[in-house]
């Protein structure tokens, strides 16, 4: 097994990792910031970012996924989180998503770690599909779905939101490579 603090999966520019108990500063530095969660269900409380910490923890250790923190591979510097939840998995079919603080928009981070996410979920995991969903307003994440290849299906109700949000499937020979 590897090491909680070690670096499983890389692109050009970031490297991921796994959540641990000791991040709750990164954590609380991204989904603290209303900016990065105000279309997710925020913004969130000091506890309710404890919260989706453990349950991103509790993720890994019962689904071998969650949403990744994601670093700078140049600087170190943490820039947001990418990776897999849950869908079905009596399908095989993983949730891809990815958040990223204010200083990191704008750069193409969100394309690059999907590209890496999606990479890791068919090659490693043998996902026979990802699902992914965004809020009707976030038009900077149908673009980066877009461009990853994902199809629109449907909209699925989002709890935490109270909205219906636009709803993608991307099947294996889908994928982009670019």
């Amino acid at each position: 097994m590897i090491a909680p603090k070690s670096y499983f999966l890389t692109s050009a520019r970031l490297r991921f990792r796994r959540w641990t108990e000791e991040d709750l500063p990164l954590a609380l530095a991204l989904w603290g910031d209303p900016a990065v969660t105000r279309l997710i269900g925020g913004p969130f409380s000091d506890e309710e970012v404890k919260r989706k910490l453990d349950r991103e923890i509790e993720c890994l250790v019962r689904y071998g996924v969650q949403y990744w923190p994601v670093f700078l591979l140049e600087s170190g510097e943490h820039a947001g989180c990418a990776g897999l939840r849950p869908y079905k998995l009596d399908h095989q079919i993983y949730e891809l998503g990815f958040n990223f603080r204010p200083a990191y928009w704008g750069r193409g981070l969100a394309e690059e770690a999907g590209r890496a996410v999606v990479g890791f979920a068919f090659e490693t995991l043998r996902a026979t599909a990802l699902f992914a969903g965004h809020h009707p307003a976030n038009s900077a994440s149908a673009r980066v779905l877009a461009k990853l290849g994902f199809q629109f299906t449907h909209k699925e109700f989002y709890a935490p939101t109270g909205q219906m949000h636009r709803s993608y499937r991307l099947m294996p020979e889908q994928g982009s490579s670019g």
